[in-house]
């Protein structure tokens, strides 16, 4: 588990791609909707969407197989060089990712997701918190989001900053068939919400006292 000390909060770049994608894979590997890392690029270059990540403060050298890329056709490297080479450098480590689709008047939660050996340690609160953070800021009103309804794990995060299951969306997850809740908040910005919001988010701080947040 990461030192609850050693991680930051920031806008996603091209560079955490390829490990946002693993954690796509590994997190959501049931329900996931962008796999290919295209797919992410063009998530995180959208203007009306914000991904962020939770990342430690220290650079670290991928493990990458260089003798595998090497080995790939000189012509088949002209079409994937910037990618290898985006794996190739130094990079920080990430942890979990999370994104949010601006909308008139409404933001929607498309992923929330932590590495599995780093769960428990308040990284997917603390990136929860950096999601209403942004909508506020954007004076986004409400927020919104699908969640499995077996997953009984979540639920309780979501209820505990304001979300309530508002509707049912039948067989949702097409792979299993499971049903998803929609849940959302009421305004953001009212006054009521903002001070509950910013009890918890202190509480937060104080258990697990994180490094930074840039976002």
């Amino acid at each position: 588990m990461v030192d609850k000390k050693q991680y930051i909060i920031r806008l996603a770049e091209d560079r955490d791609i390829r490990q946002v994608a693993e954690i796509d894979q590994e997190a959501f590997s049931e329900e996931q909707l962008f796999r290919s890392y295209g797919s992410y690029h063009r998530e995180i270059h959208n203007p009306l969407a914000r991904y962020i990540v939770a990342c430690t403060e220290e650079e670290h050298e991928p493990n990458v197989n260089k003798q595998t890329i090497s080995e790939i056709p000189w012509y088949k490297r002209l079409f994937t060089y910037d990618h290898h080479n985006e794996q190739t450098r130094n990079e920080q480590y990430i942890l979990g990712f999370a994104g949010l689709w601006i909308m008139p008047d409404e933001g929607h939660i498309t992923a929330l997701g932590v590495r599995s050996n780093h769960r428990r340690s308040g990284i997917g609160e603390r990136l929860l918190i950096s999601l209403i953070d942004l909508a506020t800021q954007l004076n986004i009103k409400t927020i919104s989001l699908e969640v499995r309804a077996s997953n009984e794990a979540a639920q309780p995060l979501y209820r505990k900053y304001g979300f309530q299951a508002i509707g049912r969306r039948p067989r949702y997850y097409s792979q299993t068939g499971e049903d998803a809740l929609l849940m959302s908040t009421n305004t953001i910005t009212s006054a009521p919400f903002q001070a509950r919001f910013q009890q918890l988010k202190e509480a937060h701080q104080r258990r697990w006292k994180e490094c930074s947040v840039t976002v």
